[in-house]
């Protein structure tokens, strides 16, 4: 049986999680869905789409897709959900877990990889964070549960966005992509936004693809704070720029040192696989809960072939992939987001692990 691809939506309380769920939902042609939701969520899906209120865990809706509430952990419903469509009782082709407001989603996706059974029936596709126009810049100052979803994400929608102007759009969208440069960032408009954007994002596939954000990459040329980041360093081939008091310049000078950041290493030498591999293997024991996502497409010596990796917290794995082009410039780019991440002793062991 082809696996399961899940879907983990989180977002700040009152974003619209449950708008955009229903949207999925009534949009969702021909696809038979099964939603998972934690069941203190600010609302639950209403009932009108529900076949019938009953005691059951699990509620047949009217479009053919299936609702249901953890009453225990996620591992069992998943586990339930998998023996159930194995055995004919229940037909859905993928799952969406809508979180609480205020979790982490770190230990959901998490789920995906620590257990056997789970891993044996799902792949987990992707995290999606809604971000609220109108609260964000106070629920990102004051609530670190709200970075660490913009930190895990694959994929942001901003909803409310008409709600503020297009300058504090502006300031929160350079703010997200400080924090996370490797997630797309998309308004939503009462949670109408394509499926292609919410289903088969394949965040967590082992691919070649490392989309980080240009405009990150870009030096920040409105006369900021330059002392936060280190310019390009090309003798030793590394460039490295980290989200800190970044805005733009329309006149707004409110710095937003986020716990979350993202930090962004480039390195033309190729990589020495076991020296890479001891220093990330170390720093993966060390800083685990601090790192939320991380991932790399690799130069390594040995290899005609690019060398991916990717991880959560202190979960990571490693592949194989294309093989460089003729032609094409052979660099290491890696992008790790986390709390309070250690910047100098990375570019330090980064360096060192270098060929």
């Amino acid at each position: 049986m082809a696996l399961i691809p899940a879907t983990i939506l989180t977002g700040f309380l009152g974003s619209g999680k449950t708008t955009l769920l229903k949207r999925v939902l009534s949009e969702a042609h021909g696809q038979k869905i099964a939603v998972i939701e934690n069941e203190f969520g600010e609302e639950n899906i209403d009932n009108d789409i529900l076949v019938a209120d009953t005691e059951e865990q699990i509620i047949q809706m009217s479009n053919g897709c299936i609702c249901c509430t953890i009453r225990e952990d996620l591992r069992s419903t998943l586990s339930t959900l998998a023996a159930k469509k194995r055995k004919g009782a229940l037909d859905f082709e993928r799952v969406i877990i809508e979180t609480t407001g205020l979790a982490d989603p770190g230990p959901v996706a998490q789920t995906f990889f620590m257990d056997d059974e789970v891993a044996e029936s799902f792949l987990l596709d992707s995290i999606i964070t809604l971000v609220d126009a109108k609260h964000a810049m106070q629920q990102l100052d004051h609530r670190l549960e709200a970075q660490r979803q913009v930190g895990f994400a694959d994929q942001i929608f901003i909803s409310k966005a008409d709600l503020v102007d297009a300058n504090e759009l502006d300031a929160l969208m350079h703010r997200l992509k400080h924090m996370n440069p490797r997630a797309p960032v998309e308004t939503a408009h009462f949670g109408a936004v394509p499926l292609s954007q919410v289903l088969d994002l394949r965040g967590f596939n082992l691919n070649a693809k490392l989309d980080i954000d240009p405009d990150f990459l870009k030096a920040d040329e409105h006369g900021h704070d330059h002392h936060d980041h280190s310019h390009c360093d090309h003798d030793h081939g590394h460039c490295a720029h980290e989200g800190h008091h970044h805005d733009h310049a329309h006149g707004h000078h409110h710095h937003h040192d986020d716990d979350v950041k993202s930090f962004v290493y480039r390195a033309d030498r190729p990589f020495d696989p076991l020296k890479l591999e001891d220093f990330l293997g170390a720093i993966v024991q060390v800083y685990g809960p601090k790192l939320l996502r991380y991932k790399g497409v690799l130069h390594m010596k040995g290899t005609e072939r690019k060398v991916i990796f990717q991880g959560v917290h202190q979960l990571m794995g490693s592949d194989l992939g294309p093989e460089w082009k003729p032609g094409e410039a052979r660099q290491s780019k890696m992008v790790f987001i986390g709390i309070d991440l250690p910047r100098d002793i990375l570019i330090q062991g980064l360096e060192q692990s270098l060929a």
